[in-house]
């Protein structure tokens, strides 16, 4: 009896893929190695990793980590791959990558693009990044887009939030989104707006200044965790 390999446990690790993908992929704005990256994603779910790091899909990519991560990121910007929060063992909260929004697009009839307002813009993320010095988490960058596609934040002033926040040395995203919420309670809708309501804020700091022991001015910049 000849050896030959079993052609059935070959074909149970064929990968499914729907023939618009290949077709329609450029219609969608992918490039060719956004698609590789998309593949990826859905071969690694099949194996039943949910939420693959670059790290662990460069080695089947002719790319850079750094490089995956701004691709990520696009695919993100562009609505066609999200990440979840879906419970795990234990019931221990997880992230995954959701193909569902690129599948969705897929098979809907094609349809004229809508406009799109407060788009994330790719500047953003690369600001934040050079900022913070290090590369932005799933979890930031989905921060970012729920503040310009939910919370409708102008990009100038999460800009100007993002400033505030390096000023004070508070580099962290919760102090970012309460600068935010703060500036949109009081109806501060542009950058003058702001930088107005910091200078009367100070104003105020400063004549109500005590001389006390030499410490960190604080009254330079407005303190927006100080109800904490």
């Amino acid at each position: 009896m000849t050896n030959h390999p079993s052609y059935e446990s070959m074909l149970q690790k064929q990968l499914i893929l729907p023939q618009g993908l290949l077709t329609s992929y450029k219609r969608m704005g992918m490039n060719e190695t956004e698609l590789a990256i998309v593949l990826q994603l859905w071969r690694f779910q099949q194996e039943g990793v949910n939420f693959p790091t670059p790290a662990e899909l460069i080695h089947f990519l002719t790319i850079s980590e750094e490089e995956c991560s701004m691709l990520l990121r696009a695919l993100i910007q562009k609505g066609l791959i999200e990440i979840l929060d879906e419970k795990g063992p234990d019931n221990i909260i997880q992230e995954k990558y959701s193909l569902e929004p690129l599948f969705a697009r897929l098979f809907q009839p094609e349809t004229k693009p809508k406009e799109k307002k407060d788009v994330p813009k790719e500047s953003l993320f690369p600001l934040f990044e050079k900022e913070f010095g290090r590369p932005l988490s799933p979890f930031e960058i989905e921060t970012i887009n729920i503040w310009l596609d939910e919370e409708h934040y102008q990009e100038d002033l999460i800009k100007a939030a993002l400033r505030e926040a390096v000023l004070m040395g508070k580099m962290n995203f919760k102090y970012i989104d309460r600068i935010l919420a703060e500036w949109q309670r009081k109806g501060i809708k542009s950058v003058k707006e702001a930088k107005n309501h910091g200078k009367q804020f100070r104003n105020h700091q400063k004549s109500n200044t005590v001389p006390a022991s030499p410490k960190r001015d604080v009254s330079l910049y407005y303190n927006w965790l100080e109800d904490e």
